[in-house]
């Protein structure tokens, strides 16, 4: 059985001093007796931080999104893209528009092969 380290208590010198850092943490102001009594949402009380907080974190939305869909390939089809390494659906995606591109009347039509 392992035994936890044990910590020493701290002194009262550390006490007051870690007590004087908190009291002059502008970061974290005690609230007065009259704001406990009339609490505001946060985004009325800290509308700098709370919009910070809701931005959009991320990369922008594309103005043309994907659509996610289930498709069926050939393994090898796959396999084949995949080696590619990083970007192997974009540059597959690539194909299939050149394909659709070059070949109009048979990509609307839907005809199987």
């Amino acid at each position: 059985m392992t035994r936890k380290a044990s910590v020493p208590p701290l002194s009262d010198e550390e006490e007051a001093r870690i007590q004087a850092q908190i009291a002059n943490d502008p970061d974290s102001p005690e609230i007065t007796d009259e704001e406990a009594r009339q609490p505001r949402p946060f985004a009325e009380a800290l509308p700098e931080l709370h919009a910070a907080w809701m931005r959009n974190r991320g990369r922008p939305r594309a103005d043309v999104t994907k659509v996610a869909v289930k498709l069926r390939l050939d393994p090898d089809i796959v396999e084949s893209h995949r080696a590619g390494g990083p970007g192997w659906q974009t540059r597959m995606n690539d194909l299939l528009r050149e394909g659709m591109n070059s070949h109009p009347d048979r990509a609307r039509q839907g005809k199987r092969r």
